[in-house]
């Protein structure tokens, strides 16, 4: 299930639909069911976060050295020689306003503008992992967890399902953090801890912020949401690693059933209420 999601969803590779997609701008495009339901994921995340969670961010990801799948940039000597370059750093563009794009769900057409171009790696593995729980769940009690995107059918007997946070600041297996018990639903953690890597001498990661289109700077290093849907979780957690812990808080708290813990660059934890009534 996961190889024929990546055939259509996949923005490394050149054949992928999502590619063909992009290299069609200005024109009306008919995409597959897979492509339109998460297309239209995308666009409830874009209006449900005020634009802070876009799929319009494939040229600032590129710009800031993401070219390549994270698994091939850890095994390419590119990263320790950018480091090195002492060329000066080229930033990226800001985001103009014009360049958007948008979809017809009902006749599953999409049509971008402005030089638009699209990664949905913000919430393809949320989808992917809610399809797949969907299909197993008909079986008995399942969790799955795509890359730190994980969904929870019904616990099985005898208790919660018990997650545990990681912490970048402690060793593997060693975290101080607490557990969480969850009885159904998603917990999605965002971060900017793992996926970072020197580009012209600069540091840079994976999450954009689409109101400068540069990697974000902000003192939340990951932020972890436990919430009724993986859609929800999701995004939450990446508007509280864009908006900084303040901010971010604020905004995820404001939403009912959300819980947040944050892990700030400076090792400090924060939690909201809903989040300490989830710990075991």
């Amino acid at each position: 299930m996961f190889e024929a999601w990546e055939k259509i969803l996949s923005r490394f590779r050149p054949d992928s639909e999502l590619m063909q997609l992009n290299a069609r701008v200005g024109q009306p495009v008919q995409v597959s069911e897979t492509l339109g339901r998460v297309l239209l994921t995308a666009q409830r995340a874009q209006v449900w976060s005020d634009g802070l969670v876009t799929p319009v961010v494939l040229d600032a990801l590129e710009d800031a050295g993401y070219v390549m799948s994270f698994d091939r940039m850890q095994q390419t000597t590119d990263l320790a020689q950018a480091a090195q370059d002492n060329s000066p750093l080229v930033l990226a563009d800001r985001l103009p306003q014009d360049q958007r794009w948008s979809l017809n769900s009902v006749q599953s057409v999409v049509t971008l503008q402005g030089g638009a171009r699209l990664d949905v790696g913000g919430v393809a593995k949320g989808w992917a992992a809610e399809q797949t729980l969907n299909y197993l769940a008909e079986l008995g009690p399942a969790m799955v967890d795509a890359g730190g995107d994980m969904v929870f059918s019904a616990a099985p007997s005898g208790g919660p399902w018990e997650v545990e946070i990681e912490n970048p600041f402690a060793p593997a297996h060693d975290s101080s953090l607490p557990v969480l018990g969850v009885e159904q639903g998603a917990v999605a953690t965002s971060g900017r801890d793992l996926r970072k890597w020197y580009h012209r001498g600069q540091p840079a990661h994976h999450i954009i912020d689409p109101r400068t289109g540069l990697p974000v700077i902000t003192d939340v290093l990951t932020a972890t949401v436990v919430a009724p849907t993986i859609f929800q979780a999701e995004v939450a957690a990446k508007v509280a690693v864009i908006l900084g812990s303040p901010e971010g808080m604020r905004w995820v708290s404001a939403h009912h059933d959300l819980g947040v813990l944050l892990i700030l660059k400076d090792g400090a934890v924060k939690m909201n209420e809903w989040m300490e009534s989830q710990l075991l």
